[in-house]
């Protein structure tokens, strides 16, 4: 990119200039290349030289003064692109800074450069501590830059996932960023389209909360809890620190909500592909674009629960860390397969005995069911969410003789296929009709959003071990390492409960930031909230 984002003298944007070595380490968790380590471990280090010489005076230039006094956000840089709220170019041109120096630290700890390893650690720290001090200067504990007046991206969402946030003030950092509120959006596609929309339409549509009605207006808006004003970055920050903290019940509104800002508003206008923005764009912006894709990778890893582990190389352990809706009428199943060189890891998890009644669906006592995959060389860390009553119990049994797993996936995919056949996905989208010059919602069956069952529930082992109760493990927050086989799990007497709702969609959420809430066991450990060296995946 030119200079125009960056720091000058040919560096281009920070963020995407420190893509390579991010993606080298990333490599490295994955596929245990060290060869690929060697051939580029001069090249990162000269960029990490060259920020050492130039941040500083080049971010001057730019106009970002070193207290940040006179910083009001949306600097030089791309930041968090395409974000609806202010871009906090300041935090990602250092935080990213702060990640080249993790990245050569990772690589010279592994290639046992250890002159490099330290001077990178330190300055690693540094930079950590840099953003740290001038995000909490003022005073409230939102870590936004000092002169911050609105809410700016990506701010504590980042800064919590990639360890930036100092562990005692993990919790209240995190209790007040669910104080941020949406807003209402007059984007010139959006405004044309409610110009030619029938009233009739309108009023059912603030009914349902996807449109805020003033006075006799109408006006779309971007839900900071009910779906997504994020950009580029701040999407997969968001999801993965809320569910990663207890509050997975919240990224699971945010990623299923419906409206302006949310992947149910591409699909109401047909889309097949993901858009570059949020908003509609019919002269400017891409219709194909992977850039607001990362909750793809959160699907995976949290919804499901499967992910290469932080700390592991070559893909040899993945964490199994599923964690489930507060209430079935959210989700009731999920599955995922985590491809890697040892091979296919995979899980499945599913509410059992759920009540025929769903007004039950937020109070009953159901089963969990869970499936877990380990292929052979591989390994597994098992993380289950904490029990959510005292008569809850967590029962695992496993078996090393594996099924014909070609076979059962086969016929999966069959099934699945069909299933698309049928176009039993997303139901509706909007079309425009040429002679009442107005739009209006036509029913249309789709492939996309088809619901397909996992193939491990379809397996059926010669033999299964005696169960085994892991419950005190669970509550202990011990994860259980598991080795090559088949798993099956029940949780039993999982306590479904009724989703916070907050203050609507363009509300905050008062109960996760009043003074007396208790956040939960996954803020309250500052001992897990610094970056090990090791870890691949929080690097930023």
């Amino acid at each position: 990119l030119n200079d125009y984002a960056g720091i000058g003298k040919g560096a281009g944007e920070t963020v995407w200039a420190t893509a390579p070595p991010v993606l080298t380490v990333r490599h490295m968790q994955h596929y245990g290349d060290l060869d690929l380590l060697r051939e580029s471990f001069a090249n990162h280090t000269h960029w990490l030289e060259f920020l050492n010489r130039e941040f500083e005076q080049g971010m001057l230039e730019k106009g970002y003064d070193r207290k940040l006094k006179n910083y009001t956000g949306d600097g030089s840089g791309l930041g968090d692109w395409l974000a609806l709220p202010v871009r906090d170019t300041y935090l990602t041109h250092t935080g990213f800074y702060m990640a080249a120096s993790r990245c050569i630290a990772y690589i010279s700890n592994k290639l046992g450069e250890t002159k490099m390893r330290k001077k990178s650690v330190l300055l690693a720290e540094f930079l950590r501590n840099r953003i740290s001090s001038l995000y909490l200067l003022n005073g409230r504990d939102t870590f936004t830059y000092p002169m911050a007046t609105y809410p700016s991206t990506p701010g504590p969402e980042m800064s919590l996932f990639a360890r930036i946030v100092p562990g005692e003030k993990r919790c209240a950092v995190l209790k007040n960023w669910f104080r941020r509120r949406g807003e209402t959006w007059e984007g010139d596609e959006e405004t044309l389209f409610l110009s030619k929309l029938d009233s009739s339409y309108a009023e059912l549509l603030a009914k349902e909360g996807v449109l805020i009605k003033r006075d006799e207006d109408y006006f779309f808006s971007a839900s900071q809890w009910q779906g997504f004003c994020e950009g580029i970055f701040a999407i997969r920050y968001a999801l993965k620190t809320l569910s990663d903290m207890g509050y997975h019940n919240i990224a699971l509104r945010k990623a299923s909500g419906i409206g302006f800002g949310t992947t149910e508003y591409m699909l109401t206008h047909n889309a097949t592909t993901l858009w570059e923005t949020w908003w509609r764009s019919e002269d400017l912006y891409s219709r194909n674009h992977p850039m607001l894709g990362a909750f793809a990778e959160w699907m995976s890893s949290s919804v499901a629960g499967v992910s290469v582990h932080p700390t592991t190389v070559g893909g040899r352990q993945v964490l199994f860390w599923p964690r489930f809706p507060k209430s079935a009428t959210m989700l009731k199943f999920a599955s995922a397969i985590q491809g890697t060189p040892v091979g296919d890891f995979a899980i499945a998890w599913r509410f059992e005995n759920l009540p025929e009644d769903r007004n039950e669906y937020d109070s009953a006592l159901v089963n969990v069911r869970i499936r877990l995959l380990v292929p052979p060389g591989g390994s597994g860390m098992l993380r289950i969410p904490l029990p959510t009553t005292k008569m809850t119990k967590i029962r695992i049994r496993h078996t090393s003789a594996f099924p014909d797993l070609y076979a059962a996936r086969d016929e999966a995919n069959r099934k699945c296929i069909n299933r698309r056949k049928q176009r039993l996905g997303f139901n509706w989208n909007w079309e425009y009709d040429r002679q009442r010059m107005k739009w209006y919602a036509q029913r249309s069956r789709k492939s996309i959003g088809t619901v397909c069952d996992s193939f491990l529930f379809s397996l059926t082992p010669p033999e299964w071990s005696e169960q085994t109760d892991i419950t005190k493990d669970v509550v202990s927050r011990t994860d259980t390492k598991l080795l090559a086989g088949l798993y099956d799990l029940i949780v039993t007497n999982w306590k479904l409960e009724k989703e916070e709702e907050g203050n609507g969609r363009l509300g905050n959420i008062p109960k996760y930031f009043h003074r007396n809430f208790d956040p939960g066991p996954f803020c309250n450990d500052t001992t897990s909230f610094d970056w090990h060296i090791d870890d691949a995946t929080h690097i930023i």
